[in-house]
């Protein structure tokens, strides 16, 4: 029997070593963290079925896991039983979605990000200015959607830097730029770039709307990219961080990139001639399916491992109010670790 360490097949040369270069920091953030324990904690305290208003975070292996615990995702709240409990997800909803909500005697939870909230706080704040507010982002993605929502009379989608040309407002002097949290940086600023050129009164947000985990996954990955043939980025297609890190792989100089939701996902193809394999994940993604990544680079001779930092998180946030206020008193300990290291209790299919 052939033991999983056992030599196999030639992908590339023999004469160079090879190696992996792993990106810190990778995977869950704290907004993610806290939306999937938030449903998880409402498993545990309330019982199965708990309904989540669209995926609570975009991630395949989180979804089913979830799913298999009892939790039931929905499109839109008029699937849910009136007078049942649904959680919103990472990504924020409108007030039109809180308003049905209510209109369904719906027990919410809110598990939106608070730096999506932030978000959409700016927008309410911008909008009861007057001022016309142009919001970086992809038009049909939830955090989008939610945010539009919060001023819809006021904000207009810009998709990238080639939609500029077609944006008006009725006060250039009165023009402010948000964004989506999970776009690319460079994008983003090249977006905003052309704005101002157009709009050179433009004003900045209050603070950076980019994640900070989105930031810090993009400058990791830039500091491997330049030395890798091949950069895997573990993470869903609806994952919009996880698309951006394939783009900013190949930007920062990879020789390729691909995006993958699972280790058997990887073409052996890749390989080929292959000595440096970059490896990273989106920040909703958890830790299980990099390792599987791993396991599966050093069955094929991929087994030196070297760690790529370039920065440090220990940002958390508390779980949703309502969920903590009906919480309290009852034995909290044992939650997972934070930071992208739980594993769900479920291994990749």
């Amino acid at each position: 029997m052939t033991s999983p360490t056992a030599t196999v097949p030639s992908t590339g040369p023999t004469t160079q070593h090879r190696r992996v270069l792993l990106a810190a920091p990778r995977g869950y953030c704290a907004g993610v963290d806290r939306a999937v324990v938030a449903v998880e904690k409402a498993l545990e305290h309330y019982g199965a079925p708990v309904y989540v208003r669209k995926e609570i975070v975009h991630n395949k292996h989180v979804v089913a896991t979830l799913s298999e615990r009892g939790a039931v995702f929905v499109d839109d709240t008029d699937e849910v039983p009136e007078g049942a409990r649904v959680v919103f997800s990472a990504h924020g909803v409108s007030p039109a979605v809180r308003e049905a909500a209510t209109a369904r005697r719906l027990e919410t939870i809110d598990a939106t990000c608070p730096l999506v909230t932030k978000v959409h706080r700016e927008a309410v704040r911008f909008a009861r200015d007057d001022f016309d507010i142009l919001l970086i982002g992809h038009t049909g993605h939830e955090e989008v959607e939610g945010t539009a929502g919060e001023a819809p009379e006021h904000i207009q989608v810009v998709n990238s830097p080639d939609d500029v040309d077609q944006v008006t407002v009725r006060d250039p002097d009165k023009v402010v730029w948000i964004s989506q949290t999970t776009l690319s940086v460079d994008e983003t600023m090249e977006t905003v770039r052309r704005l101002r050129e157009k709009f050179p009164t433009l004003q900045d947000p209050p603070s950076d709307d980019i994640c900070y985990a989105t930031q810090n996954r993009q400058v990791a990955v830039k500091k491997l990219a330049p030395d890798a043939d091949l950069v895997i980025v573990v993470g869903s297609a609806n994952s919009s961080n996880s698309v951006r890190l394939v783009e900013v792989a190949l930007e920062a100089g990879a020789r390729a990139s691909h995006r993958i939701d699972r280790a058997a996902e990887i073409d052996p193809a890749w390989l080929d001639g292959v000595t440096t394999v970059g490896v990273t994940s989106g920040a909703s993604v958890p830790e299980i399916l990099v390792q599987d990544v791993l396991a599966y680079l050093a069955a094929r001779g991929y087994g030196d491992v070297e760690e790529v930092r370039t920065a440090t998180e220990d940002l958390m946030f508390s779980l949703p109010r309502e969920l903590r206020a009906d919480l309290e008193g009852v034995e909290t300990a044992g939650r997972p670790e934070r930071g992208g290291r739980r594993s769900l209790g479920v291994q990749p299919s």
